[in-house]
């Protein structure tokens, strides 16, 4: 049996389209500028990359607490923050058809009317701005986050005392981000609206570097853990003049997409610029008494950050694979991880006009269906049935035939591998429970 272990970008977008994953926004009014939503099944896809993050950013570790902060707050937040400033794109417009574009992104050409005649570059910042209340003026001026981070370190002395944390600490967050990109693209890799996954994590200042090193090789592995070959990462020290304002030291973990190698988590030291600024805008503390040296300090800040939306893009592309058979027959099939997919078992009666069959199927449905996403299916051939499990990344598929009515045992089909054993009805749940336990590796490629 051959693989091919690449896909295009347009069989990726079809194959969610398709299968209810991704749908492009406002598709009937013609779609609405790098917008997106997600299908039955990418919400699910969705749920379990947020699930995954969290339990082992929050819940699996004694130093790390959870916060939801809002999305609008305090004008005076993002001045402070430096983004009113700091937080622009360089834009240029093409005089023949007026797109624009972000300045270090473009050719010589415009890349839609072939034109060479461009605007002088301006500064765009790319927060959403909008107004708080019935009266529009500058005193009602308000805008919709560009990160989630800023709440957390608002809050950073409320969630000290409250949930009794001591250095070296984090407080983790997931949320909704907004962005007004000039050029958003490639699919959901870059939108103006999207989802963040952020953990600030509190240190003393001389353990910093340290704990920034330790927090790149976690993330690096945490990719590999959950299925992406490690030859489809690669780390990126970001240069001075790349960095971001608040930011000592930049690693982004970059992943090979179809369109190239680009950013799927950034990794930053961002020292303790954040705490110092709103302590000395505010006039309130944020600093922290340490026990043991009975001095107060400001903490430094190593923050892992991404976006929902390109690690879920990363998985899709890593699981991808088309196998063909010997006799030419080609298998689609998404390689995720038991964990990540949407959908963790499949329930097919053999034959649907069978009444014992289907009554056994849909127990059996009734039975997995609370306690994780399961699919009932009696339509087309056994075979076509499991194509369509294959596709979204079903890991086992459950098949009720004549000995189940005599024995209570079942077919369960594994996906990657296609083997096939016999199960007791009344052992599945558990069994199935104990694999989306064990540890998971994806088969070489």
């Amino acid at each position: 049996m051959s693989t091919q272990s690449s896909v295009s970008m347009d069989t990726l977008v079809s194959l969610c389209k398709r299968r209810g994953i991704v749908f492009p926004n406002s598709e009937i009014y013609g779609g609405f500028g790098s917008t997106w939503d997600y299908g039955p099944l990418g919400v699910e896809l969705k749920n379990n990359i947020k699930r995954a993050w969290w339990r082992d950013m929050v819940w699996a570790r004694p130093d790390v607490v959870g916060l939801d902060g809002a999305i609008l707050s305090a004008p005076d937040v993002w001045q402070v923050s430096g983004h009113v400033e700091h937080f622009t794109d360089a834009l240029v417009e093409c005089r023949s058809c007026h797109r624009r574009f972000k300045a270090d992104e473009l050719g010589t050409n415009c890349p839609h009317c072939g034109a060479s005649d461009f605007t002088d570059t301006r500064q765009f910042n790319t927060m959403f701005k909008t107004f708080v209340g019935p009266v529009e003026d500058d005193a009602s001026v308000a805008y919709l986050r560009p990160e989630t981070c800023q709440m957390i370190y608002l809050n950073f002395r409320n969630v000290q005392l409250a949930a009794r944390m001591k250095l070296p600490f984090g407080i983790a967050q997931i949320g909704k981000a907004f962005r007004n990109e000039i050029t958003p693209g490639n699919f959901i890799f870059r939108t103006r609206e999207f989802e963040q996954m952020e953990l600030e994590y509190f240190v003393k200042p001389d353990t910093a570097a340290e704990w920034f090193d330790r927090w790149v090789e976690e993330r690096l592995a945490w990719y590999v853990r959950y299925g992406i070959p490690p030859d489809l990462l690669e780390r990126y020290e970001v240069p001075d003049d790349e960095r971001a304002h608040y930011s000592l030291r930049t690693v982004d973990i970059k992943f090979r997409y179809p369109f190239g190698l680009e950013e799927l988590e950034g990794i930053a030291n961002r020292g303790d610029y954040d705490l110092r600024q709103h302590a000395a805008a505010s006039g309130k503390e944020l600093d922290y008494f340490d026990d043991q040296s009975q001095e107060h300090l400001i903490p430094h800040i190593v923050e892992p950050s991404v976006g929902v939306e390109r690690p879920l893009l990363a998985f899709l592309v890593a699981a991808y694979a088309e196998e063909v058979d010997a006799r030419g027959n080609k298998r689609v099939v998404l390689r995720l991880h038991p964990q990540l997919a949407p959908v963790k078992a499949a329930v097919f009666p053999l034959v649907r006009r069978d009444a014992g069959l289907v009554a056994l199927a849909q127990e059996i449905y009734a039975t997995l269906g609370p306690e994780f996403p399961t699919i009932y299916d009696e339509s087309a051939a056994v075979g076509r049935r499991y194509r369509r499990q294959d596709e979204i990344g079903t890991p086992w598929c459950i098949t009720v035939d004549r000995q189940s009515l005599e024995d209570r045992t079942v077919t369960v089909r594994e996906r990657d591998s296609m083997t096939q054993e016999r199960q007791p009805v009344d052992e599945l749940l558990p069994e199935l429970q104990r694999r989306l336990r064990e540890p998971w590796a994806p088969p070489e490629r």
